[in-house]
């Protein structure tokens, strides 16, 4: 098994690409080109990363990774707050990395735990082309999917996973129909538990509003992409932040950053699923 130093690793190289900012509702407020260098020195003991956007630049320097940030075998990774507190602004990425491609979606909570602001990041390696999917409808995601999941852990940030527990690893499915009102009937299953819920789709919105205290939002977003989080985040109730990708049309990755109701980071989840024909 790789470390999480190997995994951060695959993300070497210069990703050219932009920032989109949305509002809760989906309304883009801003797209700003960008270019991010991700290069080791030191014979890979170290990475500098330099991002530049709107004629500024941001650098940082890595020699370890840990804190809020976790990475996958692939390279695709997390980072964010590690525990939530009471009245302070939150927020989380999820990124992931495919071929030459990155897709990575920040969500954005202010000090009251309301959902403020969504920067969606689409990246390519320079000098390759890419062709941008359109934006997710909710048809695109109707009918069965069977996936992997694999589930890694905060205490495995700074080795190698193969020094400690192995990834949890399990099979999902994910069925997803329309009932005669047109609302949306979701029902996952993952291990030996089944969770069906229900949600009224506006637009790009899907609202799972069957308990009032604990909505659920997913937004439909450009290039296949979609982002999940509570309306509110607050503290004694457990709650995830997640972010999908249709990379192809019968091929999707979500990746989950589960809390629990104390507020702390608990897990990251990597599911891979394609639909059943």
């Amino acid at each position: 098994m790789k470390s999480q130093w190997e995994c951060f690793l695959q993300n070497l190289g210069v990703w050219e690409g932009s920032f989109s900012n949305f509002s809760p509702q989906g309304t883009l407020l801003k797209d700003t080109p960008t270019r991010l260098s991700l290069e080791h020195l030191n014979n890979n003991q170290t990475v500098l990363l330099t991002l530049s956007r709107s004629g500024q630049d941001v650098i940082r320097e890595f020699s370890s990774v840990g804190g809020g940030l976790l990475f996958f075998e692939n390279g695709s990774f997390s980072e964010g707050l590690i525990q939530l507190g009471p009245f302070s602004e939150f927020g989380g990425e999820l990124a992931f990395v495919h071929k030459n491609q990155r897709l990575r979606l920040v969500q954005l909570f202010d000090n009251t735990g309301q959902l403020k602001e969504l920067i969606l990041i689409r990246e390519h390696l320079a000098e390759t082309s890419v062709a941008e999917r359109p934006p997710l409808q909710i048809n695109d995601l109707l009918g069965e999917w069977q996936g992997q999941a694999v589930t890694i852990y905060p205490d495995l940030r700074s080795r190698s996973v193969s020094e400690g527990d192995s990834p949890d690893t399990y099979s999902t499915t994910l069925k997803l129909q329309l009932d005669n009102a047109g609302r949306l009937i979701q029902s996952t299953s993952f291990g030996d538990r089944t969770i069906t819920s229900t949600a009224t789709i506006k637009g790009p919105i899907v609202l799972f509003d069957q308990d009032p205290q604990k909505q659920v939002q997913v937004l439909l977003l450009p290039d296949g992409a979609s982002a999940t989080s509570p309306v509110k985040v607050q503290l004694r109730q457990p709650f995830f932040l997640e972010v999908g990708w249709l990379i192809q049309p019968n091929l999707r990755q979500r990746m989950i950053r589960s809390y629990n109701e104390k507020g702390e980071w608990v897990s990251l989840t990597l599911v891979t699923e394609e639909r059943k024909l």
